[in-house]
């Protein structure tokens, strides 16, 4: 069982993925709050039954999963179904990360979670690390990667906290603008040092 639990933070295109596979590579257990998310809404979950009754069939795809395209719309445009759906979700997601983190065998563990402080989840964890960049470097790498437009990108990046706020909550901050894979590997080691550290403390 972990003794020290470090949330991994940051916004759409900031490099969380690039961080998280080097702490992995270090032999450091990950739980991914965007897995667990997509994992309690599976074929025949009562999540996603739940779902399909409140907001039809229409949001179920002809093979039972998920039409996320479709409710992602619809909540975005509607206060309300959003609340709906964040009353539903985020217990079930809360539950399955604290099982997780409970059962992770390594030193310490990551929780690599977007939204770790819009969720508030940061009192799930020890530590705050983020992985920081400039909204131009976001908007750059996110339209690089994904099939979206430079406004949707720009829509989620609003939605998100914004950059200041998140570096206020960070006990730990790796900068990821324009950084070299050596530096951040740099940095990943040296925080590693130190979250071993801090575990034999506790």
């Amino acid at each position: 069982m972990s003794k020290l639990i470090v949330g991994l933070t940051g916004g759409i295109g900031s490099g969380k993925t690039t961080i998280t596979n080097y702490f992995e590579k270090l032999a450091i257990d990950v739980i991914d709050a965007d897995i667990i998310a997509r994992d309690v809404v599976a074929i025949n979950s009562p999540a996603l039954n739940a779902i399909a009754q409140h907001f039809g069939s229409d949001y179920l795809q002809a093979d039972g999963q998920l039409n996320r395209a479709l409710l992602r719309s619809r909540i975005f445009s509607n206060e309300a179904d959003k609340l709906w759906l964040n009353d539903l979700l985020h217990p079930l997601i809360r539950t399955n990360i604290i099982e997780q983190t409970e059962n992770a065998n390594s030193p310490y563990c990551l929780l690599v979670a977007p939204l770790l402080v819009e969720n508030n989840l940061i009192g799930l964890v020890d530590r705050v690390l983020v992985v920081d960049v400039s909204e131009a470097t976001q908007l750059s790498r996110t339209l690089l990667r994904d099939n979206s437009t430079e406004a949707e990108i720009k829509a989620i990046i609003a939605s998100q906290t914004s950059r200041s706020q998140r570096v206020q909550v960070a006990d730990d901050i790796i900068n990821n603008d324009k950084t070299s894979l050596i530096k951040i590997e740099q940095a990943v080691l040296a925080l590693d040092k130190k979250y071993l550290a801090l575990t034999k403390m506790l």
